[in-house]
């Protein structure tokens, strides 16, 4: 019978990047879906505009505030601990409308998806190997080396009141984040790859492509 959910096996037949926030995820999926003629799903995109409207939804439902909540209320008004807690509460829903958009999605070569959100727990249940997932994340020693040195790595992207606070915020949730991708990937036998900036993009391509190596080669 035909999973109604995955109507053309792309959910079945795709391979996955996880990890953390600025490990190169997009950059290594561009790379390894251009040598080896994949289509890329990018999470944040899609999460950031195509969902939402769901989003939206999802808050009329709840009897909460439609708007987005102020940046200062996001990003300063709370500890990174919380911040993080509430970001891994929320990826289960998100992780359902890349589900979605998968499963009407047909293509004749597997699917490349990566991004934050797709977490080794969420994906763990549609894959049939563990080998079809790969985590990145940065070491500390390469995030404190972007912090440094890339102006959009050292900023947030939105105005508030005491952006130093902020961005020690998000730096933090962002540590937390990757780390609990991490712990997840372990437990499920997932390969983690750490970026610590001793390999360039396309040497990092060239592990997940090795990893990733007997669906691309068909």
């Amino acid at each position: 019978m035909t999973d109604v959910r995955d109507p053309h096996g792309t959910l079945r037949g795709a391979l996955w990047i996880g990890g953390a926030q600025w490990a190169g995820k997009s950059t290594v999926a561009r790379l390894v879906a251009a040598a080896h003629g994949l289509t890329v799903y990018h999470y944040d995109w899609h999460d950031a505009r195509g969902h939402q409207d769901r989003r939206v939804a999802r808050r009329v439902a709840a009897g909460v505030a439609v708007a987005d909540p102020a940046p200062d209320l996001v990003w300063s008004a709370r500890g990174p601990e919380e911040m993080a807690a509430e970001v891994l509460a929320g990826f289960p829903a998100r992780f359902g409308w890349v589900r979605d958009d998968l499963g009407g999605l047909f293509a004749a070569r597997p699917v490349l998806a990566e991004g934050w959100g797709l977490r080794p727990e969420l994906v763990a249940p549609l894959l049939d190997t563990p080998r079809r997932m790969v985590v990145l994340v940065p070491t500390e020693e390469f995030r404190q080396h972007q912090l440094r040195t890339l102006p959009r790595a050292g900023a947030i992207g939105a105005r508030v009141s005491d952006p130093a606070r902020a961005q020690a915020n998000r730096v933090a949730r962002d540590r937390l984040v990757a780390e609990d991708a991490v712990r997840g990937a372990r437990r499920l036998g997932v390969r983690v790859i750490e970026v610590d900036g001793t390999r360039d993009a396309p040497a990092v391509a060239a592990l997940v492509a090795e990893q990733f190596a007997p669906w691309l080669a068909a």
